[in-house]
């Protein structure tokens, strides 16, 4: 099992735990050991599917005492993420729209904090790559975006996208470059319009 598909099965397990215990708000839940047993996962494992969903606000870790349902029906965003992550049932298309609406933001970020230079480095690394890496590339993006937060959640959305088998695509070369010669004009227009063409959506257009 790959290291992606072992996080979601403990979070699907995990779930089902708390359902079965009748877990509520404010309720501690095992510890890491305890649930590495239970589970039967290492506790690596386990410890960085907790670590995503303390990130996600499901759970909060209080020292000395140990880890607790958190009351998170108060914040849109973070109730929206964990249902798609505990529940995978029809959230595909969700995954692959919030994940690109992520990767769009993170771009308009790029084009108030990347310098010239480092796009020119990134030029000439998808220039030499035989086959760019849409991962890569859009981790490095986001890292120039310096947002965090951005960047853990894509990773979570991404890895969630990936586990529930959805057809690879490849993209070219192309529309990358497309991207960071649009990036190196600072215009957000263009910018969104190269990542729209690269994702092969029709919506730009439409809205435009």
């Amino acid at each position: 099992m790959t290291n992606t598909k072992v996080y979601i099965e403990i979070v699907k397990q995990l779930r089902e735990m708390i359902t079965m215990d009748g877990l509520k708000t404010g309720d501690k839940i095992p510890s890491e050991r305890e649930l590495s047993e239970r589970l039967n996962f290492g506790r690596s494992s386990v410890r960085e599917a907790l670590r995503a969903l303390e990130l996600l606000g499901l759970i909060e870790t209080r020292r000395g005492e140990g880890t607790f349902i958190r009351d998170f029906r108060g914040h849109q965003l973070v109730q929206l993420l964990s249902t798609f992550i505990l529940q995978d049932e029809k959230a595909i298309r969700d995954v692959y729209e919030t994940k690109n609406y992520i990767e769009m933001d993170c771009l308009r970020l790029a084009i108030q904090r990347m310098d010239n230079l480092t796009i020119d480095h990134m030029k000439e690394w998808v220039n030499k790559s035989d086959c760019v890496q849409d991962d890569e590339f859009f981790y490095q993006i986001i890292e120039m975006a310096d947002n965090h937060l951005f960047l853990r959640l894509w990773g979570i959305l991404k890895e969630y996208y990936y586990s529930l088998d959805f057809p690879h695509r490849d993209y070219k070369k192309e529309n990358y470059l497309l991207i960071l010669e649009a990036l190196a004009t600072k215009d957000e227009s263009k910018t969104v319009a190269a990542y729209y063409e690269l994702r092969n959506l029709s919506c730009f257009n439409d809205k435009n």
